[in-house]
Order: C-alpha cells, then sequence, then structure tokens
C-alpha cells in the first residue's frame, strides 16, 4: 500500500509545496491540504503504518525528521524545531514517539 491508495497525488504535491520553506510546517494544515483529516479512522491507521517505517508501531523522532519525504521523494527535511513541535502535538504519554492512537487522535481532532 502507498500514500497515494489512500490520498491523491495532487492533493499531497499541495500540501508538500505549502511548506516548502524551513520552519512552514504546520501539521494541522499540511493534514488538511493533503485530506487526510476527510479520512476515516482506518484509513489514517494505514497512513500510520505507512509513515512507520521501521514497523516498530510508533513514529519516532528520526522518522519525523524526514516526514515530508515520506510524502514526495526529494521533499526537505523538517527542521529540529518542526519535528519537535509535532511531536510534542501528539505524544500525549511523554514517551518522545507517536503512537498509532497518538497520531490519529492528531489528525482527526
Amino acid at each position: 500500500m502507498s500514500l497515494t491508495d489512500i490520498l491523491s497525488a495532487e492533493a499531497i504535491e499541495n500540501a508538500v509545496k505549502d511548506c516548502q520553506a524551513p520552519d512552514s510546517f504546520s501539521y494541522k494544515k499540511f493534514f488538511q491540504l493533503c485530506g487526510l483529516t476527510q479520512k476515516t479512522p482506518q484509513e489514517v491507521k494505514d497512513v500510520f503504518r505507512i509513515l512507520d517505517d521501521d514497523n516498530s508501531g510508533f513514529i519516532e523522532e528520526s522518522e519525523l525528521k524526514f516526514f515530508l519525504q515520506r510524502f514526495v521523494p526529494g521533499a526537505r527535511t523538517l527542521t529540529e524545531k518542526e519535528t519537535k513541535s509535532l511531536i510534542s502535538a501528539a505524544d500525549d504519554d511523554s514517551d518522545g514517539r507517536i503512537g498509532v492512537e497518538e497520531f490519529q487522535t492528531m489528525v482527526l481532532s
């Protein structure tokens, strides 16, 4: 399964283009632009599984740095500030990583 099985390639492209400048990434705006906020809880879980590069059941800080590249190869990496902001937005149990339920809550809230 790929992201374009769930989200339109055009929407993904627009979302990544919107945050090309360093420190311009807003997860809320990104999830809206790529269409993820309109998906079912199961589809959001499927996207999580694609983003969980090492299949650990969590998205760690090292994976988040390359978050945009999971959507569009060649996209920029997230800055440290953006990465930490994304973790703190979703990490409800303060373990320094994002689980599937935390991701789903962040995307759909």
